[in-house]
């Protein structure tokens, strides 16, 4: 057996009462049909488990119900499989149920496998080889064109041991062991002294014995008791091996066949994806909008297909196109899912492919032809293309981490949320342009409010990652920042002549009125100036606004250094002190001794003043 990890695992495949069950008890000693109903009828109806020993390692097989109306069942148990042992009965050679069967296993990207001519010694040699040569025309062009046709018995163990050397030969699959824990369950029962126990293939990441886990999509926690993988106990299990959890927390009601164990983030839980679809040849004409039903591993969900390329134009049988699904309930999955999709009623096989998208957006038509051009992007693993489907509001860091395991090249952070560098630069772009036309409509600002710009392009923007966009383009030089405000760098007010006199005449009034001026609104009327022009004084420092009067900037310096050099002499400052200083009445000294306070130029200590640090 070529070389892995872990038991290979092998899924029995075929029509009803070909003899799946019975050729696996022949290389295993296990009767798998266990069910009384069973026993009775004489057919598998629940899937099977069981090992087998070989020279080079060990196989794990499922052996699944080959019944029409038991199609979701072998799709839960062939999901996840490494290779499949497809029996065909000698006496009947293929049947409706073998093409299927088949057509199922292509489409869940099964790769390997071996054909058993089962019951050969029920038939004459001829009959035997004219069955085998029924089998060689459907595998063509399938997985198993190249595949041993082995004739076998059951009965009389004929074959049973080339089918041995033939397992032995498969080769191990290689599997990621990175990524989120998920097991999908196929089977759950109440062991005594246990509690719950499910039982699934591990398809992506590893589990622990007392592990902290989730039950998905419902997002129910639970703990894992104890594990087994392929019938023994262990510590860790890893995908792509069979696994027993056993779980406290939780009951068996609450583990249905399709959901999955698996880790509580990382994992889409969603109603809407994006997938790759192969449609059967065999299969009549889907037509957008039409309800299917999704097998998706061991959950099965009705859905409504959208096909996008073109939008709203049927899929024919044979091709493969972009589809859009809209699930009737949330299903737990992970992009490289394989799934299986079947007519709502009657209920056979339309198609099944991959899935690229499981957190994809509603789609409407006019936006297709870029969705789908994305979509060939993931699909060939581009994760920026991910990002970039996220849209103006960008992929918040930590559900990246969780999806990519890091930062992708090419991608920048702002706060918390990524984006690719391009829309970056365009957001970056956007805001230059917004500060251009707000410099344009008000010629007198020194700055735009910063909350004035958060709109337009940037405006899905969370608040963190604004404010690291404004600060990014401040960092490149692009805008200046003072405070609230923001600018574009080498920005410069033009004042008009008007403009310009209008200030003069105030300046020169303000000149006048020394510290002790009128209140602003008396000074103000009928001198033109606006509140533009006082914004623009203030913030050049030019003006002060005092208890509601303005006072020129540079009278405000002399004062300072007036109270500066009266402390150095004396060493305190009453309030008489400054009144006398300055000539000032107590209405008009005590907001100026509380200004030089609020400044550190004076430090107020019982009655007086002292220096301060300013």
């Amino acid at each position: 057996m070529a070389p892995h990890d872990h038991p290979l695992i092998v899924g029995t495949a075929g029509h009803i009462d070909h003899g799946k069950t019975s050729l696996v008890k022949a290389l295993t000693g296990v009767d798998l049909d266990a069910l009384p109903e069973e026993k009775e009828r004489g057919i598998t109806i629940a899937l099977g488990f069981t090992s087998l020993d070989l020279p080079g390692g060990a196989l794990a097989f499922v052996d699944v119900p080959g019944h029409e109306r038991l199609v979701r069942t072998m799709v839960a148990g062939a999901s996840g499989v490494d290779a499949v042992l497809l029996c065909v009965s000698a006496q009947e050679g293929v049947m409706p149920q073998t093409r299927e069967h088949l057509d199922i296993l292509g489409l869940l990207g099964v790769e390997q496998g071996i054909v058993a001519l089962t019951r050969a010694d029920l038939v004459e040699p001829e009959l035997a080889e004219m069955a085998e040569e029924d089998v060689r025309e459907v595998v063509q062009g399938t997985f198993l064109q190249d595949a041993p046709i082995l004739h076998t018995s059951a009965v009389n163990g004929v074959g049973i041991e080339a089918l041995r050397a033939a397992l032995a030969g498969l080769r191990g699959t290689q599997r990621s062991h990175q990524g989120p824990f998920r097991l999908p369950v196929d089977r759950c029962f109440v062991r005594k002294g246990f509690g719950s126990v499910i039982t699934g293939t591990i398809q992506s990441g590893c589990v622990r014995e007392g592990d902290a886990v989730a039950l998905l999509p419902s997002g129910t926690p639970a703990r894992v008791r104890g594990l087994q993988v392929h019938g023994q106990p262990a510590d860790v299990a890893q995908a792509g091996m069979r696994c027993a959890l056993n779980l406290a927390g939780v009951d068996k009601d609450q583990l249905p066949r399709g959901c999955v164990v698996g880790s509580s983030t990382g994992v889409a839980c969603t109603s809407i994806l994006d997938v790759r679809y192969r449609h059967l040849a065999s299969a009549p004409l889907l037509e957008a909008g039409t309800r299917v039903r999704l097998l998706l591993h061991t959950a099965e969900t009705l859905a409504v297909a959208d096909p996008l390329d073109p939008p709203g134009q049927p899929v024919s049988p044979g091709t493969t196109r972009w589809l859009q699904l809209r699930l009737s309930q949330p299903v737990a999955m992970l992009p490289g899912d394989r799934f299986v999709l079947r007519r709502e009623s009657p209920i056979t096989t339309l198609g099944g492919g991959e899935v690229v998208d499981p957190w994809a957006p509603r789609i409407r038509r006019k936006d297709a032809h870029r969705a789908v051009d994305l979509l060939e992007q993931m699909a060939a693993g581009d994760n920026l293309a991910r990002i970039e489907r996220q849209g103006p509001a960008g992929m918040p860091l930590t559900e990246a981490k969780e999806r990519f395991g890091c930062v992708p090249d090419g991608a920048a952070c702002l706060g918390d949320t990524l984006f690719l560098e391009p829309r970056v630069e365009q957001m970056a772009a956007h805001l230059e342009q917004e500060l251009s036309r707000w410099h344009k409509a008000h010629p007198l600002g020194t700055g735009a409010p910063r909350r004035t710009l958060h709109r337009g392009l940037v405006a899905g923007l969370e608040a963190r990652a604004f404010e690291a966009l404004v600060e990014r383009v401040s960092q490149e030089g692009r805008v200046v920042l003072d405070g609230p405000r923001v600018a574009l760098a080498g920005h410069k007010v033009e004042l008009s002549e008007a403009d310009q006199a209008a200030i003069d005449a105030l300046m020169k009034r303000l000149g006048e009125a020394g510290l002790a001026p009128p209140a602003t609104q008396e000074i103000l009327e009928g001198s033109g100036i606006t509140e533009e022009h006082l914004a623009l004084l203030l913030g050049r420092g030019t003006l002060e606004r005092i208890e509601g009067r303005l006072v020129r900037g540079d009278h405000l310096d002399g004062l300072a250094a007036s109270v500066r050099a009266f402390l150095a002499e004396k060493g305190t400052l009453s309030t008489g002190d400054f009144k006398a200083l300055t000539g000032l009445t107590r209405r008009h000294a005590i907001p100026l001794l509380e200004w030089l306070d609020a400044r550190g130029i004076t430090c107020r200590k019982g009655d007086v003043r002292v220096s301060g640090s300013g």
